[in-house]
């Protein structure tokens, strides 16, 4: 991909020397005729043929000069039009990250081929199919839910079905209800939870522009549970460096309540 782009930038830095090159000869020429001996310049003025070839031939010149810089110019403009086409591409595919904003460079975004990839960016795989009806918008969905930061450490953030460590206190945890479709929760999850089945478990992994809306987890569902949870995800969402903000949810769909 970078070979058309430095072809372009080459080809026009080497028009750009070339046309230089012209017009620093028939300056010289030029300059070098007017300062002529007398002797030399009456012998051109005597020759007019010669003189009206050497005009001629500086004419030629300056207008290959011409030719040249506005050749080096559009080759040098094509190979940066193509250079920010393919940086803007190049984005697309990196993890966003405040300290890197607007440099071109950075972390690859996470991509595994057994998930299945939405066009949103999501990736999930079900690791348990469930049965019965689908869950559709404006369905009340009853879920048990474990989160982690999976671009920076893999640390947990929410346990599913119980605590687990000490950094998770209790026994049992009050499962997780919303309406689907209702934006109260990321639109990662619900896009996730969207079509599962009763009983169904399904993993899948959320880019930042899915996540939590302004980084901030006060702002939508689901939420940790517990102090060290919030704290564990709060540290990744609240952080302005190079922390790769990608998470990971396990659900598992309890039961559907249809839509009345």
């Amino acid at each position: 991909q970078e070979t058309p782009m430095a072809y372009n930038r080459a080809s026009g830095l080497l028009a750009l020397a070339l046309a230089l090159t012209a017009l620093a000869l028939v300056d010289r020429a030029s300059r070098d005729w007017r300062v002529a001996s007398p002797s030399a310049a009456a012998s051109v003025r005597g020759t007019r043929v010669a003189r009206v070839a050497t005009c001629h031939a500086m004419g030629v010149g300056r207008r290959a000069m011409a030719t040249g810089l506005a050749a080096g110019a559009a080759g040098i403009l094509a190979g940066n039009r193509r250079s920010l086409a393919e940086d803007a591409a190049a984005n697309t595919n990196l993890e966003s990250m405040e300290a890197l904003k607007g440099k071109g460079y950075g972390k690859s975004r996470m991509k595994f081929s057994d998930y299945v990839q939405s066009p949103t960016g999501l990736q999930y795989t079900d690791l348990r199919v469930g049965k019965g009806q689908s869950a559709a918008d404006g369905d009340e969905c009853v879920v048990d839910w474990s989160g982690y930061t999976i671009g920076y450490y893999g640390r947990p953030f929410e346990a599913r079905d119980k605590a687990k460590g000490g950094d998770f206190t209790g026994d049992e945890k009050e499962l997780f209800r919303f309406t689907l479709g209702d934006g109260k929760v990321i639109p990662g999850f619900e896009e996730a939870v969207r079509g599962m089945k009763e009983g169904g478990i399904r993993r899948f992994i959320v880019p930042v522009e899915l996540g939590y809306p302004d980084n901030d987890m006060k702002k939508k569902g689901p939420k940790p549970t517990t102090f060290s949870g919030k704290r564990a995800l709060g540290f990744v969402l609240e952080n302005q460096g190079m922390i790769d903000k990608t998470l990971l949810f396990d659900v598992e769909l309890i039961k559907i309540k249809p839509a009345k």
